[in-house]
C-alpha cells in the first residue's frame, strides 16, 4: 500500500511546537476549563498527524507541505 503524505519536515515541527507549548499552559495551570480540554485535543492531534505525516484537513484541498521530490 503507498500511503499519502502530506505533511513537510517545517509544518511537523510547527505542530510539534505548537502541541508542546499548549501542554506546557495546561501543565502550569495557565489554561483551564472548556479551553484547555479543547486545545488538548487539538495538541494529540497534531501530534499525531505529524507521526503519520498527513493530515486529513489537507487531503480534499490537495495540499502538500511536502518539498518536492526530484528524480
Amino acid at each position: 500500500m503507498n500511503s499519502i503524505k502530506n505533511i513537510g519536515t517545517i509544518d511537523k515541527a510547527l505542530r510539534v511546537s505548537a502541541a508542546l507549548l499548549i501542554a506546557i499552559l495546561y501543565f502550569t495551570n495557565v489554561l483551564s476549563g472548556t479551553v484547555a480540554i479543547i486545545l488538548l485535543i487539538l495538541a494529540v492531534v497534531f501530534i499525531a498527524t505529524s507521526f503519520i505525516s498527513f493530515c486529513p484537513l489537507y487531503y480534499p484541498f490537495r495540499i502538500s507541505t511536502r518539498k518536492k521530490q526530484t528524480k
